[in-house]
């Protein structure tokens, strides 16, 4: 049994020993990746460092635009109030001056038609005579 003792004690200490070098061989080989993966980042921090140079000032032009629009509609909704203000003092303005006066002139000249109306109609009313069915009219009820 010593034969086969010795055989078995080769061989896990040759598999040992394969294992020691695969281990040695995939630290290098994660060495050698850590140092391209470094390399890579450094690289993407150097292009991309204008790119967000360049974004960030995108950014600030953007809000200052915002800001100009933002005053100019303010800006343009105060003069559409002014605007709708002086077109209603307008509007009152005219009413006063030209409405009232033709209303007024309007109710002269209904007034003066109505006078001329009872004048005739008292000088037709002379003229008639009155009947006996015209004075019991209005007190007949029924």
């Amino acid at each position: 049994m010593t034969d086969w003792t010795a055989v078995f004690l080769g061989v896990i200490a040759v598999s040992v020993l394969v294992m020691a070098i695969l281990q040695v061989g995939m630290a290098v080989y994660g060495a050698r990746i850590a140092q391209r993966v470094t390399r890579v980042v450094d690289q993407v921090e150097r292009e991309t460092g204008p790119l967000l140079a360049h974004l960030q000032t995108i950014g600030a032009e953007a809000a200052r635009a915002s800001a100009l629009a933002t005053a100019q509609v303010e800006r343009a909704d105060r003069l559409f109030a002014d605007m709708s203000q002086r077109i209603e003092e307008t509007s009152a303005l005219v009413q006063a001056a030209v409405v009232q006066p033709a209303r007024e002139g309007v109710a002269v000249v209904a007034g003066f038609r109505a006078a001329v109306a009872a004048l005739r109609g008292m000088r037709t009313g002379l003229r008639r005579r009155p009947s006996r069915m015209d004075e019991d009219g209005p007190l007949f009820i029924g």
